[in-house]
């Protein structure tokens, strides 16, 4: 099984579009979409310094062009599954055929000026955090009043939140940590972003989605998504939800993916996949920069697509908190074990009192996203069930 990358904020780079303004027609697709956007793709792609593309306003519209212009030169209709990281997910869901490519240039333009207006509010910031327990840093995160942001694989979690609590972060590092503080202009993926969201899904709304064409993965809780208006729901709900790319690549290790090509600007989520899908069964990865990477990712596909690489369509449902409160997880609702649609898998309690939480599916609980006696928010993940069509 063949999969297709798109690559989030922070892995642009000073002229890294200039190759593929050679090819015929990029350079006025570019320039229809720049309309589309708000923004000069063209200039910001080739000309404009590292200062000018870490804009929030600029970055996003720029890397959903670049991985839509690179994915053109792919016969994508052999590639199985698709996802992206943060803004990398609306690249994705135009390549899953949810979106036409203008619906998501004009969105990521849209995003990239609403968050960095949100950014503008309040003094905030986001920093990674390497290595150390994973629980360990969660409390951490906590204890401060940081939200963690990016789960980006083992070993590596992001914090985002006040300026404040990130130097209380940095002057007490959880065990076995180093706290790095990331050049962004705020905490992406957190509740900050509320106004941003609030923009996005005003316009989201008039946006006509379709079901996906092949796997497409979310990231809020790895699971592919085959609805396109839940999909475009989920893609403006991520704004202020954590990135959960590390459950985007268990479930490629989960369904078997055997190839990788990362689009333009290409290294980022190839590292992290090598790090994570590693050992007997690692697939086999293309980093896709310039148009002379695009050979090898040709001959990729034609080694890891086709019948025999696709296996049976999977599904996964989240269970989401009910309630704001504790969690309480049912003795009995462990991983592992096969679930029925209607059991009672925990409850929250909070001042309501206890609310159950219940499965909507028959099928396999996979993954508890939550500990027990956690605090937990309505509509937060607790829980992933699954199985194969």
């Amino acid at each position: 099984m063949l999969a297709v990358l798109s690559p989030g904020q922070g892995s642009q780079k000073p002229g890294f579009l200039a190759p593929w303004l050679d090819l015929p027609g990029a350079e006025a697709r570019l320039r229809w979409w720049s309309a589309l956007a708000g923004v000069d793709l063209i200039h910001l792609g080739t000309e404009a310094d590292a200062d000018e593309i870490k804009d929030t306003a600029r970055t996003q519209p720029l890397l959903v062009a670049a991985a839509l212009l690179a994915a053109e030169h792919l016969p994508m209709h052999d590639v199985a599954l698709v996802a992206g990281h943060s803004i990398g997910e609306l690249g994705a869901a135009a390549l899953a055929g949810v979106l036409p490519a203008e619906a998501a240039v004009t969105l990521a333009g849209v995003r990239g000026r609403e968050m960095a207006a949100a950014c503008a509010l309040e003094p905030t910031g986001m920093a990674a955090v390497l290595g150390g327990d994973p629980d360990e840093v969660l409390a951490a995160l906590r204890a401060h009043g940081l939200h963690p942001a990016n789960r980006n694989g083992a070993g590596q979690i992001v914090a985002a939140g006040a300026v404040d609590g990130l130097d209380k972060l940095a002057a007490e590092p959880p065990a076995r940590t180093r706290v790095i503080r990331l050049q962004v202009a705020g905490a992406f993926h957190t509740p900050y972003m509320a106004p941003a969201e609030a923009a996005l899904a005003g316009v989201a709304a008039g946006v006509t989605a379709s079901a996906p064409a092949r796997i497409l993965l979310s990231n809020l809780d790895g699971a592919p998504v085959g609805h396109g208006p839940e999909t475009v729901q989920r893609l403006v709900r991520q704004v202020t939800a954590p990135v959960r790319w590390d459950l985007c690549m268990r479930t490629l290790a989960d369904l078997g993916v055997t190839g990788v090509i990362e689009l333009p600007p290409a290294g980022t989520l190839a590292g992290l996949v090598k790090r994570e899908l590693k050992g007997e069964g690692a697939p086999e990865i293309v980093t896709l920069n310039t148009p002379a990477d695009l050979p090898a990712a040709r001959r990729l596909i034609a080694r890891h697509a086709g019948p025999a690489a696709r296996p049976p369509a999977p599904w996964f449902r989240t269970v989401v908190s009910p309630a704001a409160g504790r969690l309480t997880r049912a003795a009995e609702a462990t991983v592992g074990v096969e679930v029925h649609a209607g059991q009672v898998l925990g409850q929250v309690t909070g001042g309501r009192g206890p609310v159950e939480v219940t499965a909507h599916d028959n099928g396999l609980l996979t993954e508890w996203l939550a500990h027990h006696d956690d605090p937990v928010a309505p509509g937060q993940p607790l829980v992933r069930i699954g199985g194969t069509h």
